[in-house]
């Protein structure tokens, strides 16, 4: 169409993984439109919510490589992980990541999401080979081009959908998804406490589901990610804040002392869910749209940032080569690279989450065991350069150097 908008890429979603994807491209030379349901002033407006991530080591280093860091960020300089019961204190077992023992620096980083997109949507602002078209929703695609609700057209080499586990990218492409229901409903809001933080992550495996508290920056505020079947969930999700605290502090325990609500409250269903596909002729599939794994141990966002990386690394080594990035050939090395380490994060959390989220005394023991195992300092460091995203073969951008 002669009257269509062109771009070597075009990115389907604007959260996270979609800016960081065109940053890296648009920084070696590749034009990318970024196709955003979202408005961006809508973004950027929203105040503390207490929604974050936990970003590891690696992905910080990625970021500061597309130029998005430093942004507003809590170092993770301790995580402890336990076994218990509400009310009743954790197990003995407890295991305990300290971040001076892996000498690369912090295991990763708290970063709240409207910090984080705050600083995407500056960079993408200052890099004239990305065109941001925000509030603007896919209605049908096409080898290389998409339509969109405005009418518009937008041709490239190759589409990107990085929107989410509910994909249109994916659906509109004829990719199915694999997974299943974990019956657990993950409450998500955030605490002001009494006491410093001291920049520790817990972890706080209970039958119902984890619970983990992750500190914030400023000292005193902590994302809350506590998971609970779906029936339970739903009727402490019902409850007013007070009521919803009570039910809470039993749970979060008083060794940051007296704890209130600070935050919005948000709940989101867990299920795993796995593209059949993360590619075909002329588009590819990044983050959730290819992979959506349990919140456990935080590493959604991480992996996608390692997809990211990967496409990155493999379209702009083609393009130099003069290849077509689009051609499955070019794309299937993006699969080779990212669907093994994905499908066995996801298996990995799935398998802990089914260990630990029950009250089986036979279960209870081997976790308590295993915990105290993995105390070993060998294992224990192996552990923790796996969490800060520091071991395998890594993309470029995960080590902080450009493309």
């Amino acid at each position: 169409m002669s009257n269509a908008l062109r771009a070597d890429v075009v990115i389907v979603g604007g959260g996270l993984n979609g800016p960081a994807l065109a940053l890296a491209l648009a920084q070696s030379g590749l034009r990318v439109t970024v196709v955003d349901a979202r408005q961006a002033a809508v973004r950027a407006e929203v105040g503390f919510d207490g929604r974050a991530y936990a970003l590891a080591l690696a992905s910080q280093r990625l970021l500061a490589a597309v130029g998005v860091w430093p942004v507003t960020a809590q170092p993770i300089l301790q995580v402890v992980a336990s076994d218990g019961r509400a009310g009743e204190g954790a197990s003995p077992f407890a295991l305990q990541f300290d971040a001076a023992e892996i000498e690369d620096g912090p295991m990763g980083y708290m970063v709240e999401d409207r910090h984080l997109y705050a600083g995407f949507l500056a960079a993408m602002g200052a890099q004239p080979a990305i065109t941001l078209m925000s509030g603007q929703t896919v209605v049908a695609q096409d080898l290389g081009q998409v339509t969109l609700a405005s009418g518009a057209v937008v041709q490239a080499r190759l589409v990107v959908g990085c929107d989410g586990r509910a994909s249109g990218t994916a659906a509109r492409a004829g990719i199915g998804r694999q997974g299943w229901s974990y019956g657990q409903t993950a409450l998500v809001t955030a605490v002001r406490h009494a006491r410093p933080h001291g920049g520790v992550a817990h972890q706080f495996f209970m039958p119902g589901g984890p619970l983990a508290i992750l500190p914030l920056a400023g000292g005193h505020h902590a994302s809350i990610v506590w998971s609970e079947e779906d029936r339970v969930a739903a009727r402490f999700a019902a409850l007013d804040d007070a009521a919803f605290l009570e039910e809470l502090r039993p749970r979060f325990g008083d060794f940051l002392g007296e704890i209130e609500l600070a935050g919005a409250r948000f709940t989101y269903p867990l299920r795993l869910s796995l593209a059949q596909t993360y590619v075909t002729p002329r588009l590819a599939l990044v983050g959730d749209a290819a992979h959506g794994v349990h919140p456990l141990a935080g590493q959604g966002l991480n992996l996608g940032l390692r997809d990211v990386a990967a496409l990155a690394e493999v379209l702009v080594q083609a393009h130099r080569r003069g290849e077509d990035i689009g051609a499955l050939d070019v794309l299937e090395r993006y699969q080779s690279w990212r669907r093994f380490d994905t499908t066995t994060m996801a298996l990995g959390m799935d398998g802990i989450n089914r260990l630990f989220s029950n009250d089986n005394p036979f279960l209870r023991g081997v976790r308590d065991l295993g915990l105290g195992l993995v105390n070993a300092p060998s294992l224990r460091r192996g552990f923790m350069r796996q969490a800060a995203g520091l071991s395998g073969t890594q993309p470029k951008l995960m080590t902080g150097q450009a493309l």
